[in-house]
């Protein structure tokens, strides 16, 4: 008989997903380490965005709970976890040969011994966030261009100000970052008659969309000609991943090639942005404006200049949120567990040496 592979659940999910998890072969062990809810629970931790309940029921002490959490990390073989991994996790669970993550990213690890030390998979759970996303982006670019921000300045004014609302349709979008969420807001961008630009990091030259087997953008840049994408554009949407490479991206040079009623819309990462050189952008009239569900630092903090800019709209990190997301990662996470059972690749395996 087959040695059971152990999995560990460190984060809630309904009875429905453990089963699923747990009905993808009867070699699986799987434990749903509800005393490491506990344990987060009593800290003051959120169990997880848009889990809100109390932690479950428990009588045992915290020496208890932590007894259990460090028995079962001792034999685990697989985690399921969000992006918040122990430092110590190798030592805590030394038969750990996969972490799958239930975020996008993987940047708050990428210094880690967990992925430096190449001793486990590290998966992500890239492409679950298209569809949210994508709405968002396409939400926030119909926000500028019908001026809701205005209109609803104007509602708490108590003011009827009439204005001249725009179209998307004719409009051009350009696209920093065609992976899944890029592909997906470029689809939806075409549904809406806009020009589509976009750039990726494996792209060597100028092409269009169709030499460059995308069907859903009319132009691909390399990454050495942003700024010339970026003068084209209406509107603008961040969807690269944060890497060292990547940082800064969007900078003072960058921020002056864009027109002057160009809109960016920033749904990856703050620090891909330099803010400072945005905030200055914005206050001048340099850009037309700017969406942002990420800042840098986040929180953004209550003094922060952005608050206060009429050109801005802020959401706090909620542009992938969707009653649907744990679905969508438990049923990702099922089908990387049939590939590592059938010793095939794994979906999105982060390489350290890339950055995502």
């Amino acid at each position: 008989m087959a040695q059971k592979v152990r999995v560990a659940v460190v984060l809630p999910v309904t009875p429905a997903m453990l089963e699923s998890i747990r009905g993808v072969s009867d070699r699986l062990d799987v434990t749903y380490l509800s005393a490491m809810q506990r344990l987060m629970y009593r800290k003051g931790r959120p169990l997880w965005p848009g889990y809100n309940e109390p932690a479950p029921p428990g009588d045992e002490t915290e020496e208890q709970a932590k007894a259990v959490v460090e028995e079962v990390l001792g034999e685990t073989e697989i985690l399921l976890s969000n992006p918040v991994v122990p430092g110590d996790i190798l030592q805590r669970a030394p038969r750990l040969k996969w972490v799958q993550l239930t975020s996008a990213g993987a940047d708050r690890l990428m210094d880690s011994e967990l992925v430096r030390s190449g001793r486990a998979f590290v998966t992500t759970a890239s492409g679950i966030h298209a569809v949210p996303i994508g709405e968002y982006v396409i939400g926030a670019m119909l926000a500028f261009a019908k001026g809701l921000p205005r209109a609803f300045r104007g509602q708490q004014d108590n003011a009827w100000r009439p204005y001249l609302p725009t179209e998307l349709e004719g409009a051009t979008v350009g696209i920093l970052g065609l992976g899944a969420i890029g592909r997906h807001v470029a689809k939806l961008a075409m549904g809406f008659g806009m020009r589509v630009l976009a750039t990726r990091r494996s792209q060597t030259k100028r092409a269009s969309g169709a030499e460059a087997g995308e069907q859903s953008v009319d132009e691909m840049f390399p990454p050495g000609e942003i700024t010339a994408l970026l003068a084209e554009c209406d509107y603008v949407v961040v969807a690269v991943p944060l890497t060292a490479e990547s940082r800064h991206l969007v900078g003072e040079a960058e921020l002056r090639a864009m027109k002057p009623n160009a809109v960016i819309v920033n749904i990856a990462r703050g620090p891909v942005i330099d803010q400072p050189a945005l905030i200055r952008a914005l206050k001048a009239g340099a850009i037309g404006g700017a969406a942002l569900d990420v800042t840098d630092p986040e929180p953004l903090p209550p003094d922060s200049e952005l608050w206060g800019l009429d050109n801005v709209m802020i959401t706090p990190h909620v542009s992938g949120g969707t009653p649907k997301y744990m679905d969508r990662a438990i049923e990702l996470f099922c089908d990387n567990l049939r590939r590592y059972l059938a010793g095939e690749p794994l979906r999105n395996i982060v390489d350290p040496n890339r950055g995502y």
